[in-house]
């Protein structure tokens, strides 16, 4: 789901899961002597929720999902995507919906 919000201990749950089970496939990866295979199937099967939470993370802190590609910037890119995941999100309704740490906001 690429609308709404994310806040960031949904973000940062996701991202050390992945982390965790990118560390799993690698390791079996090397055990099974398929090295890129299990890896690049993972990376394959979660490029979709990845950039999903990833935007909504974005949308959270008021930010369009298109900041994504700044990405493609060495260094100076991957650096204010982290300080933008990092930051709290929007105390209120923006433009992508209702904050997600109200009481009141639906669940999406």
């Amino acid at each position: 789901m690429f609308s709404g919000r994310a806040r960031r201990k949904e973000y940062w749950m996701h991202a050390l899961f992945n982390y965790i089970a990118i560390i799993v496939a690698v390791v079996l990866d090397a055990v099974l002597g398929t090295l890129p295979i299990i890896t690049a199937l993972y990376g394959l099967a979660i490029l979709l929720p990845s950039l999903g939470v990833s935007i909504r993370r974005l949308h959270d802190t008021g930010r369009s999902g298109w900041w994504l590609l700044f990405a493609i910037i060495p260094l100076v890119g991957a650096i204010t995507l982290l300080v933008f995941t990092c930051l709290e999100g929007d105390r209120s309704d923006n433009a992508y919906g209702p904050d997600p740490k109200s009481a009141y906001a639906p669940a999406h």
